[in-house]
């Protein structure tokens, strides 16, 4: 079976987000720099923008000018306090460079013991020193043996902020920082490259959460201004059997790959994962050593005898830290060949060389995805084109667990769904009155503008939050095939879910960011084509004049229909039906207020057709109609 291209995004290579300015910051760096002087700041940028670098830049301000006397950096795992290491700054433009002492860098090897150091941490609290690393963990765990106040004057910076809204474990770090907020006047810089609170438990209090400035640098602004990737492609392809026979149809060993396999709990996996390495190398071609020092393996590929290097970071024996360390000081293109991974090397790990994330089994995590497909959005010149591609068990009609894989083959479609929608281009939407917005906006006939700060703030920074709650929302994954009048998902299922995720919202704020969530993703699901000096929008199979665009007209589209139609035109018949199916099976509940929108398309379709709609009908919205029908009629015979 082909990989089915689910979205290929396209960018200008400008080279914006790559220059420095004369300070040697980049776009985002600059960007965040500029609101320094904000207590609790949260940096959400994508991997690769240069987060760290931020932090750094924004941190010794603080320590010189903002009477800030500590910095403490935690980051979830210390192969990622490498990105945190001595940099020279002040040859770039800046005032002074990020320096530290070696024995407050509490994620280099050989600092394993935990009581040492939380003794480090604490003595670092008491003494001269400046910056100390540590983990997520280590900051917990002395946070427990230390007061609030004592993190008076102190920066506490939490990369990978992400990490605890995905772990519930971890979720103690959100107590630890709301009681420092509350009970000291120590700064707070969160940074992630992916903030999903859907994924968990979120790491902070709504109201703590509230006192933070964002500065939100989007995917698009980051690899827009590229100057070598072009194209970025998110993909899938569907096997039956064992994942191991297919591996060999999506492996190009010519790419530059960090291959993912899945976790031992999954359905997808062998429960050998040690075995599921040793298969994927004899797929690769043949071993031919592996190197004492380093731990890499080469291997000798069958088609050309090319010696490939090969690093197995499944395997958790004695050589995990040669590998690890070789890793962090890799430099040249042919350092590496392929990296095969299972936990590790998702976040915080930099291969530019990087040309494809492949992984296998549906990651129900937006965040772990987002964070694999950063793993090839480098920059690099070895490449124009990255590509992510989930490798995904075809659902079969004789398994016992049928069901379990349909739900994540849809959830893996809505998964490509938010990725298309988070890469793709940022559009500024206005209402078309006799006012004109500036050049480039999109101008909507009925559509709300954002009345208030608290809107604004939604859409400027939470939109693609706000996305992924309603694409892993049961009942909105359920209708994604079209079995579900567009105008009951866009008018009833979204502002349902807007309204439990901001419940302080008012009605009329809820509308303002239902018309904005479904404008954006209408227009980000389609396509803009320009003839002559006009543009059009492609909506549901037809090219629409951006001049006549309407609310009314955009509501009557499913936003998220295209990417199930693609999967309906690859996958073989028995198998749609297979979904379809399980679809059925699980109907979606009728509320009033679909029954309420229904009444008057049912009505016309009587008009029509000369009878009601038919349950037994191939028609997906016939049979909905049918069902509102019945609906209805209870709803009648009820009230007597």
């Amino acid at each position: 079976m082909k990989t089915i291209q689910v979205a290929e995004v396209t960018y200008k290579q400008s080279g914006e987000s790559t220059k420095t300015n004369e300070l040697g910051m980049r776009e985002m760096q600059a960007k965040a720099y500029e609101q320094r002087t904000a207590q609790y700041l949260l940096i959400k940028a994508p991997p690769a923008s240069g987060k760290s670098r931020a932090l750094m830049f924004i941190a010794l301000d603080k320590l010189y000018n903002q009477d800030i006397k500590k910095v403490i950096v935690a980051v979830p795992e210390k192969s990622i306090g490498g990105s945190f290491k001595n940099t020279d700054l002040t040859s770039h433009g800046f005032f002074t460079d990020w320096s530290l002492n070696d024995n407050y860098n509490l994620c280099t090897p050989g600092t394993d013991g935990s009581k040492s150091k939380i003794t480090t941490f604490k003595n670092f609290i008491k003494n001269d020193e400046k910056i100390l690393i540590c983990t997520h963990a280590t900051l917990r765990f002395a946070a427990d043996q230390l007061s609030d106040e004592d993190f008076n004057n102190t920066l506490v910076a939490i990369d990978e902020f992400h990490h605890v809204s995905a772990d519930k474990e971890n979720s103690r770090l959100g107590s630890v920082l709301h009681g420092i907020m509350t009970n000291s006047n120590a700064h707070i810089v969160a940074m992630t490259g992916s903030y999903f609170r859907g994924d968990g438990v979120a790491v902070l209090l709504p109201e703590d959460e509230q006192k933070f400035t964002k500065v939100t640098y989007n995917y698009y602004q980051q690899l827009n201004g590229y100057k070598y990737l072009k194209t970025l492609g998110i993909g899938y392809h569907f096997y039956s059997g064992k994942y191991l026979s297919a591996i060999g149809e999506v492996l190009d060993t010519d790419k530059k790959t960090i291959l993912h396999i899945p976790n031992v709990n999954s359905g997808e996996s062998t429960k050998d994962k040690l075995n599921e390495v040793d298969m994927i190398l004899d797929i690769i071609g043949e071993v031919d050593h592996q190197d004492h020092d380093t731990g890499i393996i080469y291997v000798k590929r069958d088609s050309d005898g090319k010696l490939l290097k090969v690093a197995n970071l499944v395997d958790d024996a004695r050589d995990r830290d040669k590998i690890v360390d070789y890793l962090r000081n890799m430099s040249e293109e042919d350092d590496m060949d392929i990296i095969i991974a299972l936990g590790m090397a998702k976040e915080g790990f930099d291969w530019p060389y990087c040309e494809h994330a492949l992984t296998v089994g549906y990651r129900s995590s937006l965040t772990e995805i987002i964070q694999i497909i950063g793993r090839c959005t480098r920059d690099s010149a070895n490449k124009t084109h990255a590509q992510f591609t989930n490798l995904i068990a075809q659902p079969d009609a004789t398994d016992e667990t049928v069901k379990i894989s349909v739900n994540n083959m849809l959830k893996a479609i809505t998964c490509s769904l938010l990725m298309e929608q988070v890469m793709a281009p940022h559009f500024e939407f206005k209402a078309k009155s006799t006012k004109q917005g500036n050049p480039g906006d999109i101008l909507i006939k009925g559509f709300k503008e954002p009345s208030t700060v608290r809107v604004k703030d939604i859409i400027e920074s939470d939109i693609h939050d706000l996305k992924a709650s309603i694409l892993q929302d049961d009942q909105v994954v359920r209708a994604l095939p079209g079995n579900i009048d567009a105008e009951v998902l866009n008018k009833v299922m979204i502002p349902k879910i807007i309204k439990e995720k901001y419940p302080d919202l008012t009605e009329q704020e809820i509308e303002e960011v239902r018309q904005h969530v479904v404008v954006d993703s209408v227009i980000k699901n389609g396509e803009i084509k320009e003839v002559g000096n006009q543009k059009f929008v492609r909506m549901a199979g037809q090219f629409v004049n951006i001049e006549d665009l309407a609310i009314d007209l955009i509501d009557r589209i499913n936003p998220f229909q295209e990417a199930y139609e693609i999967l309906s035109k690859e996958v073989t018949t028995a198998t749609l039906k297979v979904i379809q199916d399980i679809i059925d099976a699980s109907r979606i509940e009728i509320t009033p207020e679909e029954a309420a929108l229904q009444w008057p398309k049912i009505q016309a379709f009587y008009e029509k057709n000369g009878r009601k709609p038919d349950m037994k009908s191939e028609d997906p919205l016939e049979r909905r109609m049918a069902e509102v029908v019945i609906y209805l009629t209870q709803i009648k015979a009820k009230r007597g």
